[in-house]
């Protein structure tokens, strides 16, 4: 077997795994409402079905006080058991194990009814806990305990307590949310004392053949967090309350260094599971940005973790585990962490899908099933849009053939897999590629498809999955040989100078400034240097794992111009935007605001910002000032009696380059031709 470590059996007493896959926990929004919980079901057992080992629910809270949002997920009721094992038996039923995570906001929960260890605010929510007394203490403890009850009257194999990420038992354990004088702070003892008494009187409530996971916040990532001491003192203190598993967490959501997202180097924080795996006897399980069998397969071999946990990976592909299993690493459809159809949906409280696979959390309503009828269908550009609707067709049986004017697919996925924390970029052409070949495409490259070749086809349907063309920025001066387009800089590797002005600052313009700022080859690929960059103590030193960041000096001077008035950047996804924001400001990128364009000439940029007019010594000019779709092929076909014609990607809607609507609109359309 070429993963022999990763699927190795596990055994935790009363129960062996059959593998070393953890589902990691992550809310999806079905858990918020009991008419989802058919698809809630529906998801988790094809997830099963692919053959992870142990998988674990999103958060569902203990109490009301505990919700993360009002009527989010809950389990506290005794009516609220039976919507639950409409999931443990679609979990059992494909021979699969599944955990509930029980999760008590504190003061990160988003509704007036909040409470923490002391009355102090966090700063990602507007609502003031209330401080809990003594007696409310010993509710919420009660409230986890009898949750974890449910949970086993349920159906669930066990539960995992979640003490990290910064909500409310990581809140009990640091002095920065914890003010208390009683038995329930000051000291680290008394500090401690919460989480401890959880796992001690839950265990006595379950039995000894119930699974309970404990995540541990092994790296805090804020001032005044937990020391290592600390940490590992915690630890054993949970070991020896009954604690099955102890699941690594990393960093609070408030705090400012990076943890999941793409530009994070792969498997960066398992160097923490390995220092604590000296220090107790239960299995531990290693997290964050593990998206690759070879990957995970290091890890176990070296020891650093007994399990590694994913929760993305497993919405871009079900069965990530069985394609490993079966030494089809290659089939994977592998997570890029770019957060954009799973955290940010759920931040805005819809619900979430993988950019890579939007039929994750949508499995029984996005069906792919063979088509009664086969056609033969063109489809016309192999960017995101195109390679998602060409490959879903095929799969259905339709004979397709998929023309593509560049010698190599993906479209707009090669400039983006240049960019400095973009690579996995890559993973997703390699994908497509793969399954090109398996769904029998015909794939035509270096093609242009005319519409004497389209008409020449026969071809049923026709989809024009054409892209965009970059929109000229209209300066005078703009024809000048130092100006240049993204797609001359990204695309052909343009000579850019020492000082650089990039003019648009939307999603291509920062990806732009990061590629120029950057050199080669960017730290996102190397841990230690990466950790150097945000501030990481890989020593374990400091108190919350925190040093003074040491940023690399830039490779070029920026600026980053928009026209709209305030502070560009404010419109990048939620859970991404402020990385891309950080990194520009680490390497003194000016971001500018409220720009007027006046001329391009030997001594610059000609600008004027409210009455100030000021130039900027530059010596290239990089145009970012949106795109056109590219709609020329499809106007020869569209009119009266077109309705084999159809649009999608960015040549559909091209405001702003969205792979996730691309790859979405390419598929459903599949579905339905």
């Amino acid at each position: 077997m070429r993963y022999p470590h990763l699927f190795a059996p596990l055994d935790l007493g009363h129960v062996t795994l059959p593998n070393r896959v953890l589902m990691g926990s992550m809310h999806t929004g079905l858990e918020d409402r009991a008419r989802d919980y058919d698809k809630l079901a529906a998801y988790f057992a094809e997830r099963a079905r692919g053959g992870v080992g142990l998988m674990v629910t999103g958060g569902i809270a203990p109490s009301v006080e505990g919700w993360l949002a009002p009527f989010g997920g809950r389990l506290s009721m005794p009516w609220h058991v039976a919507r639950h094992r409409k999931i443990t038996r679609a979990v059992h039923a494909e021979g699969g194990r599944i955990c509930m995570q029980i999760l008590h906001g504190g003061r990160y929960s988003y509704h007036p009814l909040s409470v923490a260890p002391s009355k102090i605010k966090s700063p990602i929510t507007p609502f003031m806990p209330r401080a809990l007394s003594a007696r409310g203490v010993e509710r919420t403890i009660g409230d986890f305990v009898d949750c974890a009850r449910k949970a086993q009257d349920a159906g669930y194999d066990g539960v995992e307590v979640m003490g990290s990420e910064g909500y409310l038992i990581n809140q009990f354990l640091v002095e920065r949310t914890n003010r208390r004088e009683d038995d329930w702070g000051g000291s680290v003892d008394k500090r401690q004392r919460f989480p401890v008494e959880i796992v001690r009187r839950m265990r006595a409530a379950v039995g000894r053949e119930f699974i309970i996971v404990y995540r541990l916040s092994m790296l805090d990532l804020v001032e005044r967090g937990q020391s290592w001491d600390e940490i590992v003192s915690l630890a054993r203190k949970i070991e020896a309350a009954g604690a099955s598993i102890l699941n690594t967490g990393i960093g609070w959501h408030e705090a400012r260094i990076p943890t999941i997202v793409t530009s994070v180097p792969r498997a960066a924080f398992t160097w923490v599971t390995r220092r604590m795996k000296a220090e107790v006897r239960i299995p531990l399980i290693t997290t964050n940005r593990i998206n690759a069998p070879d990957v995970a397969e290091r890890i176990l071999a070296l020891g650093d973790a007994d399990m590694i946990s994913m929760a993305r990976p497993l919405l871009a592909d079900a069965d990530w585990v069985r394609k490993a299993r079966e030494d089809r690493a290659d089939d994977i459809n592998t997570c890029i962490a770019c957060n954009q159809a799973c955290l940010d949906h759920v931040f805005e409280n819809r619900r979430a899908s993988c950019l890579v696979n939007p039929r994750a959390c949508h499995e029984t309503e996005l069906t792919i099933v063979p088509s009664p009828t086969k056609k033969r269908i063109a489809v016309v550009g192999a960017g995101p849009a195109g390679l998602a609707c060409a490959t879903t067709l095929a799969e259905r049986g339709h004979a397709v053939t998929l023309f593509e004017q560049a010698r190599e697919i993906g479209g707009q996925f090669n400039l983006a897999k240049r960019i400095p924390g973009k690579e996995e970029f890559h993973e997703t052409l390699r994908y497509f590629g793969r399954r090109i070949e398996q769904t029998g495409v015909t794939l035509r490259l270096a093609t242009a498809a005319t519409p004497e070749l389209l008409r020449a086809g026969g071809f049923d349907e026709i989809v024009f999955a054409t892209g965009v063309t970059p929109r000229a920025a209209g300066i005078p001066g703009g024809d000048r040989a130092n100006v240049v387009s993204y797609l001359d800089v990204l695309g052909e590797n343009a000579a850019v100078g020492g000082r650089v002005a990039i003019v648009g600052a939307g999603g291509i313009g920062f990806d732009v400034a990061e590629f120029l700022i950057e050199h080669a080859p960017s730290p996102t690929t190397d841990i230690s240097r990466w950790a150097r960059e945000w501030g990481v103590d890989t020593t374990l030193a400091a108190r919350g794992g925190l040093v003074a960041p040491a940023p690399e000096a830039a490779a070029r001077q920026v600026w980053l111009l928009q026209r709209t008035p305030g502070k560009p950047g404010k419109r990048l996804n939620k859970t991404t935007g402020w990385v891309h924001r950080a990194t520009l400001a680490a390497k003194r990128v000016t971001l500018l605001g409220g720009v007027a364009y006046e001329r391009i000439d030997d001594d610059g940029l000609h600008i004027r910002i409210g009455d100030e007019a000021q130039v900027l010594p530059v010596d290239t000019v990089v145009i970012c000032a949106g795109q056109e779709p590219n709609r020329a092929l499809h106007a020869e076909f569209a009119g009266p009696g077109a309705a084999n014609v159809h649009l999608i990607g960015g040549a559909d809607v091209a405001s702003e380059l969205d792979a996730k609507r691309a790859i979405a609109q390419g598929t459903r359309l599949a579905a339905q031709l």
